[in-house]
């Protein structure tokens, strides 16, 4: 059938046939939420523009190439969320939640949006989950998030597909120490920064050792190291947390490369990788991110969190086959012409009640007992049930196993709700 309309390059639709994987993902992510106490926070798709460009930083490739931006009626600049920490601390401050003493646990889930190039597992509307904590800065709670990520993803079925890289960028101090060490580096090599890499000399060097050109490779291996610039406090604290899992029985490896670039960000950073996803290799990445509540006005609040695309999540599901099956009918309802009109809907509500985790579907619209039994076996029945003149006269139905190879049996309809669930 030819269409009149399309959709929009980058926002796909999430069709039937597909849905049940992300519901099993919701649920899986919802239930080990509930697990570590987290409460869900459900915040606006559309915000001040100003929140993304203090919060993300006017430097990022996110502010400056990607947002969604437009002006209201009234001439204020907003943007579609580009990802939603921003959001949630906004919130949580505006709300009252981050009281002196306090200790919050939030989560988040739903669609962000990013003018890129589409690709594996990212499109411009794509869906993320995160996990925010504020009011707690020990290494602690680092490593209760990075746990409760490791169990969403050995209940999902991809987590021997991960591999967990940490590194830590220091406190302030030290990343200030640290920055003026690359401006001098970088300035000696002008002449080799790409385009990208010289706009950030200057507002975010942290950046330049982040990026993807091969040509910058060898030139930022020979850039001076963080862990140069470490004071005793960044030390002492990324030693707890490796620690932390260990002792919790997490495999890890240290990454100095990985900065996440985001002049917010201290102490501890972290990335769950893959290598079944071409390029593609980050799946979840998060960290702790003190300076952020302080620059929107929460002093002395550290925050922590993580965040993952459940579009690249499910595509390693699909990769390690650790996608569920699609759904299927589990009961078919079928009727001859004889019958009376009416029957067969009641019969269709009558299991529905009585099997309320069972799906039941009723054929309609009429035709042969033969097209429907073929309708029956495209949907992937696993019982029919059958219903004629005869039937209703005798109060019984006829059912017929279409899986199992059992043989077909009429019962009266007191014993059908037992028969079917003992079929099921």
């Amino acid at each position: 059938m030819k269409t009149l309309y399309k959709r929009l390059r980058g926002m796909p639709d999430i069709l039937p046939t597909t849905v049940g994987a992300w519901q099993h993902l919701e649920h899986t992510v919802r239930t080990a939420m509930n697990a570590y106490g987290y409460g869900e926070m459900r915040t606006p798709i559309i915000e001040s523009t100003d929140l993304f460009e203090r919060s993300i930083g006017e430097a990022t490739d996110i502010v400056e190439k990607e947002m969604y931006t437009f002006e209201s009626r009234k001439g204020s600049k907003m943007t579609l969320r580009p990802e939603n920490t921003a959001g949630c601390v906004r919130a949580a401050i505006e709300n009252g939640m981050l009281q002196p003493g306090s200790v919050n646990r939030v989560w988040y889930s739903g669609p962000m949006f990013r003018y890129e190039r589409p690709q594996l597992g990212r499109q411009r509307q794509f869906f993320q989950t995160g996990a925010e904590v504020y009011g707690l800065a020990g290494a602690e709670i680092e490593a209760e998030l990075i746990l409760l990520s490791a169990r969403m993803f050995k209940q999902l079925g991809v987590f021997d597909a991960l591999t967990l890289e940490i590194n830590t960028l220091g406190t302030p101090a030290c990343r200030a120490k640290h920055r003026e060490l690359l401006i001098a580096y970088y300035t000696e090599h002008l002449d080799q920064l790409d385009d990208d890499s010289q706009r950030r000399l200057k507002r975010n060097p942290l950046r330049i050792l982040d990026s993807k050109n091969p040509d910058m490779q060898q030139l930022n291996e020979n850039a001076p190291k963080l862990q140069d610039s470490l004071c005793e406090e960044a030390c002492e604290h990324f030693d707890l947390l490796q620690q932390h899992l260990s002792g919790s029985g997490i495999r890890f490896t240290i990454n100095p490369r990985l900065v996440r670039g985001l002049d917010y960000y201290s102490h501890t950073v972290f990335e769950w990788t893959t290598d079944k996803l071409g390029s593609q290799s980050a799946v979840c990445a998060g960290g702790r991110y003190d300076g952020l509540l302080e620059q929107m006005g929460a002093a002395n609040v550290p925050g922590v969190g993580w965040a993952f695309g459940m579009e690249r999540l499910l595509a390693l599901m699909d990769a390690v086959s650790a996608l569920p099956l699609s759904q299927t009918t589990d009961v078919f309802v079928m009727s001859a012409a004889d019958t009376p009109v009416g029957f067969a809907l009641a019969l269709s509500e009558e299991v529905r009640d009585a099997l309320p985790q069972s799906a039941v579907l009723q054929h309609t619209g009429g035709g042969s007992m033969k097209s429907q039994f073929r309708k029956a076996d495209k949907l992937g029945a696993t019982i029919a049930l059958v219903v004629a003149g005869d039937e209703v006269a005798n109060n019984t139905v006829t059912i017929k196993p279409l899986k199992s190879g059992a043989d077909q049996q009429t019962v009266k309809r007191s014993e059908l709700i037992s028969t079917i669930g003992s079929l099921l």
